[in-house]
Parts: structure tokens; C-alpha cells; sequence
């Protein structure tokens, strides 16, 4: 629901997407361009009320409420750029409570820091008739693979709970220069993040950080690079790419913390991505507690390259594709 520029009481009943959430964080999602500061001073006025009283900011909606938004003028500010429709997502798993799609390399999960739209945009562009759908976690704009979208509130919460505990197991597949040599090795690192001069994030090992645990499992090797699968114990940011290649054995084609010059090498072979892909994840359903496990293929781009090695180079280690 968007407010009308033109000011009038706004009558809203909360649905079951919207039940369970903040009154403060459900205004801010349905009063596009009021800036916080108005929505908490009409919270604390009384002007909002639910079900014709006053509320704090902390109340949590429950299905069924009737909220009266008063009258808010916003300023006239130019059309934002169009969400485009795109191409229909591969949805590996879907039922009433979540999905769970296969990202392309090169779209970012979300818009902002530059970025006009992401995954989570255009799936509702997709999908204008869904009432509720939010990401679960993110992945970096050059990874593939599996993401998860809550279709309800009550998923999303349980998700999230589940994601802290380390119930949501997830696994990726990447291509490292070197000769990895352990068939499992545990990288328990302590991850900082900081910004750059020129204001990009960034993160480095430091005892100072958040700490973070990568279980790192040999799935072939050549004479110059690994195929390995990475399961993360914790989800910091850029967690598998720092330990890698604070360990030695940097990403194929990534353009922050990897061989700057083998990945030239590497593009003019044919990789004009990062070779990072979550492949597996396993979880207990949020609603129901069955069991999920989903996997997704390499795209084609990766299991091009990984033909090509095979042709070009001798395999010391893992099975033949």
C-alpha cells in the first residue's frame, strides 16, 4: 500500500504479511519518502492510532488490526527510475512460506550504494500480486546460486532466528589458484570490516573482528588451481573470499581480494566472473520443521571453465565431471 501525495486519513487493515511487525518499521515501509523523524512524531502525538487508540512505536501488529495514518504531504520529487520486469527467476523451491531462487552473477540482491534495483525488486516487479516478500540473507552481486525470499512475516522471523543459530546449513563451490592439499581444513579467522579511502567496504583477518568459521573440502585439484566446497559456519561478509585468500589460495576472478593479474590472464581464457557459486543448502522448514535441501548446478560459464582445465590440465585429485 503507498500513501497518496494528496492529504487525506489513510484507513489500513494489517494482513497476515504484515502481522508481527513494528507499527514504527511498518509506517516507514508504507509511507514511502516520509522521513523517520515524521513517522515517530506522529506515532508520539497520538495521530496514528490502532484499532482507535494510541500505540508506542514498539507495538508488533496482529492480523486484524484497523490503522488511521493522518493526513501526510510529501514534496513533489522527480519519478525514480522504473523497476524492468527482467527475466522470470529459476525458482528451485517454492510454497506459501518461502521461495528459494537460483541468482544470476551480477545482480545485486537489492538495491542502494549505486545500485537502482536488485533481485529483490524485480521479484516483486514480477510478482505485483504478492503481499509480502522479503530477503532472508544476501549474496554478493558476482556470486550465483541459491537465495531465499520469506512470503510471510512469520517465516522471515523463524528464518532469521535459524540463521543466528546456524541451523540453515549452506555450501559453495569456488575455483582457488593453487594446490589446495587438506581433503578438510577449518579456517577460523576474525573478520573486520572497514572502508577504503574511496568509501568501498572492505574486510580484512583481524583478532579485533567478528570471529568467523569456514570449513573448506577438496573437491578436485589440477596443477595450478582447486575446486573446493566451502561450508559457512557464520555468515560475515566476504567471509569465504578473505579466508581464502588470506590463506593463499585467492578466488578466480575476484576483483577485491584476488590475483589482480592471474585474473586477466584468466578473462582472456574465457572467465569474465568471479568463480563463486552457493551450490547446497540445508535447512529445516521454517512453519512446518520437514527437512529442505536444495541444490543448484554450476552455471554454464563455471562448468565451461572447469571442461576447459580439464582438456588443458592434469587432474591430481576428484572425479572427472
Amino acid at each position: 500500500m503507498a500513501l497518496s501525495k494528496a492529504p487525506s486519513v489513510a484507513h489500513v487493515r494489517v494482513d497476515e504479511g504484515s502481522a508481527g511487525q513494528r507499527i514504527d518499521n511498518f509506517l516507514v515501509r508504507v509511507c514511502k519518502g516520509v522521513p523517520k523523524s515524521h513517522i515517530y512524531r506522529i506515532l508520539r502525538s497520538g495521530e496514528v492510532r490502532v484499532n482507535s487508540k494510541r500505540v508506542a512505536q514498539t507495538y508488533r501488529l496482529q492480523e486484524g488490526d484497523e490503522l488511521r495514518i493522518p493526513p501526510i504531504r510529501l514534496a513533489e520529487k522527480p519519478d525514480a527510475p522504473s523497476v524492468p520486469v527482467g527475466k522470470p527467476f529459476d525458482i528451485v523451491f517454492e510454497d506459501d512460506a518461502l521461495l528459494v531462487l537460483d541468482k544470476p552473477a551480477g545482480l545485486a540482491v537489492h538495491g542502494g550504494s549505486g545500485v537502482s534495483f536488485g533481485v529483490i525488486e524485480q521479484l516483486r516487479r514480477q510478482r505485483p500480486e504478492a503481499k509480502f516478500l522479503e530477503l532472508v540473507h544476501r549474496l554478493d552481486r558476482e556470486t550465483s546460486g541459491l537465495l531465499i525470499v520469506a512470503k510471510k512475516r512469520s517465516a522471515l522471523t523463524v528464518l532469521h532466528d535459524m540463521m543466528r543459530e546456524g541451523r540453515v546449513h549452506k555450501r559453495y563451490l569456488t575455483l582457488v589458484a593453487g594446490r589446495w592439499l587438506n581433503l578438510q581444513q577449518h579456517i577460523k579467522l576474525a573478520l573486520h570490516k572497514y572502508l577504503t579511502e574511496g568509501g568501498e567496504r572492505r574486510v580484512s583477518v583481524n583478532p579485533e573482528g567478528k570471529p568467523a568459521h569456514s570449513i573448506v573440502r577438496l573437491v578436485k585439484r589440477w596443477q595450478s588451481c582447486s575446486l573446493v566446497e566451502v561450508e559457512l559456519k557464520t555468515g560475515r561478509t566476504h567471509q569465504i573470499r578473505v579466508h581464502l585468500s588470506h590463506s593463499g589460495f585467492p578466488l578466480f576472478g575476484d576483483d577485491k581480494y584476488g590475483d589482480f593479474a592471474l585474473n586477466k590472464q584468466l578473462e582472456k581464457a574465457g572467465l569474465k566472473r568471479m568463480f563463486l557459486h552457493a551450490a547446497k543448502l540445508a535447512l529445516p522448514h521454517p512453519l512446518s520443521g520437514a527437512p529442505v535441501e536444495l541444490q543448484s548446478a554450476l552455471p554454464s560459464e563455471l562448468s565451461g571453465f572447469i571442461s576447459q582445465l580439464e582438456r588443458n590440465e592434469k587432474r591430481e585429485y576428484g572425479q572427472a565431471l
